[in-house]
């Protein structure tokens, strides 16, 4: 795999949970929680072209059974746009599956209560998605499947 920077996404109705990785290295850390009011595209764009990622992988929300929830539309939707508004962009699709709970553990077990989680646990979120990616990667592969590529 190349050595370029990451971003992870988890993305919510509410808000938008963002994490990166440094160019050369497989740690994911939390970048911000961008708030889903009608200017989450400005500023996601403003990420990307400050992180200027090689690969943006975004949080896939599946069931228990590996299928697509019903969010998972929400979020295809959300995807397209953004790609829309910056052609080019490598996105993957990953699955998402229990990204929420593994954060808010992780949060408890560091000692944050349920209300002093609700402004963190977005991001957590994206660094637990992304870190899982960072992780496949180092089999030699990117995780997930290309944006666009989904349904084939």
């Amino acid at each position: 795999m190349a050595d370029g920077t990451r971003l992870g996404i988890d993305w919510g109705k509410a808000r938008i949970g963002v994490a990166a990785s440094a160019r050369g290295t497989s740690f994911a850390f939390p970048v911000e929680t961008v708030a889903a009011n009608g200017g989450e595209f400005d500023r996601l764009a403003a990420l990307i072209a400050d992180y200027d990622p090689e690969i943006v992988y975004v949080g896939l929300p599946l069931t228990l059974a590996g299928d697509q929830a019903l969010a998972a539309d929400y979020v295809l939707g959300q995807v397209r746009r953004l790609v829309e508004r910056m052609p080019g962009l490598a996105v993957r699709l990953v699955d998402e599956r229990m990204s929420t709970a593994g954060a808010s553990r992780s949060l408890t077990r560091a000692g944050r209560t349920a209300r002093q989680q609700r402004k963190v646990v977005d991001q957590a979120a994206a660094v637990e998605i992304l870190q899982r990616a960072l992780d496949f990667e180092a089999s030699g592969t990117p995780a997930g499947v290309a944006f666009g590529e989904e349904e084939q």
